[in-house]
């Protein structure tokens, strides 16, 4: 440990049949500004939605159009505790249904993690703050893609209607 440094690991769990979106942004109206551009791609969106402030009151800004979702968001975001970062938990969709609009949003800086695994956001905290310094997006790796895992890959693309 570094003198006035510390780091903790936030463990990020995704619910059943849900994906989550993590990122980096900045401004309030984050809030209003991702829910639309959420909303206006995916009609009828199930989702959850959180944003950080960084300064006044520094509180957890919350949106959504699925209750549970919406609380779930904030108050994983509020374990994780970095100012100026958003949390979207997604509901029968994919964030391929919503990266590129979320992208396009002014606030957004980048997006850290987009995914169905199991998260781990690796915090610092010094006495100003906390901060982001890395994701743990699912497991390790453990080999490489044979003929047969490439005819399922390709298989799977096709009956989830991502391919034709």
């Amino acid at each position: 440990m570094i003198s006035g440094l510390k780091i903790d690991i936030v463990d990020v769990k995704v619910p059943e049949g849900c994906n989550i979106i993590f990122g980096i942004t900045h401004f309030i109206k984050t809030v209003e500004d991702v829910y639309e551009a959420i909303v206006n791609s995916v009609p009828g969106a199930k989702f959850g939605l959180a944003f950080a402030e960084a300064s006044g009151p520094c509180l957890i800004r919350h949106e959504g159009t699925d209750e549970e979702l919406r609380r779930l968001a904030a108050e994983t975001l509020l374990r994780i505790g970095c100012g100026h970062t958003f949390l979207i938990i997604m509901r029968n969709m994919y964030p391929i249904n919503v990266m590129d609009k979320i992208k396009l949003v002014p606030e957004v800086c980048t997006i850290l993690a987009a995914t169905a695994n199991p998260l781990q956001v690796i915090v610092v905290e010094t006495e100003q703050g906390r901060g982001v310094m890395a994701v743990i997006d699912g497991y390790k790796s453990k080999g490489i893609e044979d003929e047969k895992d490439i005819e399922e890959r390709r298989k799977f693309l096709r009956r989830i209607g991502y391919k034709f």
